[in-house]
């Protein structure tokens, strides 16, 4: 099962937003930027728990495409609100680090968060126009979310990728 290298997506949402031989892009270059540069993180992040939780070495086995397909973007949304809270609510607090998750996992959830909203501006709202400008921040702001993701911890990392495929009752 071939998983979405997040790398190839921001390439294609970079040649997107510097395409339009005379003036600008057009809404559809920009729109599909700014979808990309968010399911850059998105898959970046399955694939972390996929690869944690079956191996790397299985990512063409049933089994890999069943964790990697478990998530939904609903899931990713309300823990990614959960690591931005400074108390997180009372089902979360026994597995999450005593003194909440450090800066870069709450940067990567704050990036998560504004991203999944601009890309359901950009798919969904027909009376938004995305500027180039948007489109190049939503790029830099996956960019920016990759990075933190691995600049944190592995055992934050880890307590995340938990948190995501075995949310708390």
């Amino acid at each position: 099962m071939p998983n979405q290298n997040p790398d190839h997506l921001l390439d294609r949402a970079e040649t997107a937003i510097r395409s339009g031989r005379f003036g600008s892009p057009r809404q559809t270059d920009l729109r599909r930027a700014v979808s990309d540069a968010y399911y850059a993180a998105f898959h970046a992040i399955l694939t972390a728990a996929a690869d944690a939780f079956v191996g790397r070495r299985h990512r063409g086995s049933r089994h890999y495409g069943l964790v990697y397909r478990s998530v939904d973007h609903r899931a990713i949304r309300e823990l990614c609100q959960t690591v931005r809270l400074t108390t997180p609510s009372q089902k979360y607090r026994p597995y999450i680090p005593v003194s909440g998750f450090d800066a870069n996992l709450r940067d990567v959830a704050g990036h998560v968060l504004a991203l999944q909203r601009q890309r359901n501006t950009a798919d969904y709202d027909p009376t938004h126009d995305v500027s180039r400008s948007e489109a190049q921040a939503a790029v830099s702001a996956a960019r920016e979310a990759l990075a933190c993701w691995h600049a944190a911890s592995a055992a934050e990392r880890d307590t995340f990728l938990h948190l995501l495929l075995f949310p708390p009752r």
